[in-house]
């Protein structure tokens, strides 16, 4: 259980400002010790509060993505929780850099400590936010997301662009202008 000070920080943050997201996320980023705690609220769908935490969490990853390695195996098998969209959009966009650390970047840490079983959770659940009804931007993240995982030459992953290019050429005509464009970018990169 998250303590006092750390709800606090949340509940208090005001609204989703970015100067209220960088405070409330300094406040991690000088704290370490209390990542946990702040990762603990993210999930906490008792908190009311939760995505905000999500907002904060999205903010000191950004920086220090590596912190997210220790809790790979309570991260991926608590995102498919997430229902509140303010919480999905930073979660989907912390998969991405997930997925661009392990695929593009290798970076040598997250692949040590990605296993299959987690890439497997998190394209479960980003294939969940594709059908489901959430905002462009969480689905352009899970796009990204899906679109690195599924280059990955494992025999089990090898459903995953064609998976993808279907739901995108599916919705293409009926969603936004913004996931429009970006459907067309990664089916762009799916044709070559």
């Amino acid at each position: 259980m998250p303590n006092s000070e750390v709800k606090n920080i949340i509940t208090t943050m005001g609204s989703a400002a970015r100067v209220n997201r960088l405070r409330a996320a300094n406040y991690f980023l000088q704290n370490p010790d209390k990542f946990s705690d702040l990762l603990k609220l993210t999930f906490d769908m008792n908190f009311k509060l939760h995505y905000k935490a999500a907002w904060v969490l999205e903010f000191v990853l950004e920086r220090h993505l590596d912190w997210i390695l220790p809790f790979l195996d309570f991260y991926t098998k608590k995102i498919r929780l997430l229902k509140n969209q303010s919480a999905i959009r930073p979660t989907a966009k912390i998969n991405k850099w997930i997925a661009i650390a392990y695929v593009k970047k290798k970076d040598k840490l997250f692949q040590d400590k990605l296993t299959n079983k987690h890439i497997e959770l998190i394209i479960e659940t980003g294939f969940d936010w594709m059908i489901g009804e959430n905002k462009v931007a969480a689905q352009a993240y899970t796009m990204d997301t899906l679109y690195y995982f599924g280059s990955l030459a494992f025999d089990n992953l090898n459903w995953v662009h064609p998976e993808l290019k279907n739901i995108i050429q599916q919705n293409i005509n009926i969603r936004s202008v913004a996931y429009k464009a970006h459907g067309k970018k990664i089916l762009h990169l799916l044709a070559n």
